[in-house]
């Protein structure tokens, strides 16, 4: 299994730039061909540049997919983020287990994500197996942040902000990746979200 070196490589660009355009490229590379059939030499034609302006910045395909892959999941944690702090009051629990419910959507319905799980399964392997990679990470941190949050406002039950995130995505990872085998006649995909939200509010819940 190749490795994607999701944790060395350096973080994308705030600003977009040539290198989203040549991200752009290889997503769309992903999403024609799969990653088997994807190659820096391809990536470059698509991007209109010189295939050593590709390699200049990625030694090979499991690293630029490893940006990739950080871009992408980082904007759909971005579009579903929850913008007030629980600081300000309400209900921190019921907005954390919002936000986790409409990344979990979002996730699941990504065009890229789909088109891996469904064609190079493989990829995300390392992340569920080995390691964690840069999304993961970033992931966990805004947890943390939001749980640190909830606990000062006293509104979220008390514990090590670091655990409790982990333990939760360690669950999230089952409904992102497996969600659908466990859909059929006696279970429906809207029953088990309710059960995602209940269980975030009950692990959170003072």
């Amino acid at each position: 299994m190749a490795s994607l070196r999701h944790n060395t490589s350096s973080p994308p660009p705030s600003e977009p730039g040539p290198r989203d355009g040549y991200l752009d490229a290889a997503r769309a590379c992903l999403l024609d061909v799969g990653w088997r059939r994807t190659t820096l030499t391809e990536v470059a034609r698509r991007a209109g540049v010189s295939r050593m302006t590709i390699y200049r910045t990625w030694n090979d395909m499991p690293q630029l997919l490893g940006d990739l892959m950080t871009r992408e999941w980082s904007q759909v944690m971005a579009a579903t983020a929850v913008a007030e702090s629980p600081e300000a009051g309400g209900d921190a629990v019921e907005r954390i287990a919002d936000g986790v419910l409409a990344a979990v959507r979002a996730l699941r319905g990504n065009e890229l994500f789909v088109r891996i799980v469904e064609v190079d399964p493989e990829l995300v392997l390392p992340y569920l197996l080995h390691r964690r990679g840069r999304s993961q990470d970033l992931v966990l941190a805004a947890g943390e942040e939001a749980i640190a949050a909830g606990q000062r406002a006293g509104r979220v039950r008390a514990g090590e902000p670091v655990l409790i995130a982990r333990a939760l995505l360690l669950a999230l990872h089952g409904f992102v990746i497996s969600a659908h085998t466990m859909v059929d006649d006696a279970v429906s995909a809207e029953a088990l979200e309710a059960e995602l939200r209940h269980l975030v509010r009950a692990v959170l819940a003072p």
